[in-house]
């Protein structure tokens, strides 16, 4: 129950975090359409995951507790690509590259997939 916890409180603070580091980010491209503050929360994940992920493998860095705090919670609020992109290298680092290459055929197409689906059926439903 405690890692739950540790899950939730985490979690608050990642999407706390998101929400001010995106903001600030496309504020500072306020004229671009790109979605850069998305692109900076995807990346800093993907950087902070690694950096962690590499600190708890080799040098035991963090309690099972830690990592359901920071991996999970303030990461996984923060982005959910960064956990993505680490299980992604696993699988190549594993000597598994076409379950890599599936992942991310089927997360990035799938998502875009579900993101379509989603914006049509909610367009069906309240047109």
């Amino acid at each position: 129950m405690l890692k739950v916890l540790l899950v939730a409180v985490g979690g608050s603070i990642g999407s706390v975090l998101r929400y001010a580091a995106s903001g600030l980010a496309q504020d500072l491209f306020r004229n671009s359409t790109f979605p850069f503050g998305t692109l900076l929360v995807n990346l800093a994940g993907c950087l902070l995951i690694g950096a962690g992920s590499q600190l708890a493998e080799a040098r035991g860095a963090f309690s099972d507790s830690s990592r359901a705090l920071l991996f999970i919670g303030v990461l996984g609020g923060f982005t959910t690509f960064s956990a993505f992109s680490n299980e992604t290298f696993s699988l190549f680092r594993s000597g598994s590259p076409l379950l890599a290459w599936l992942n991310v055929a089927v997360q990035v197409l799938g998502g875009l997939g579900c993101v379509w689906l989603g914006r049509y059926a909610a367009y069906l439903v309240w047109r």
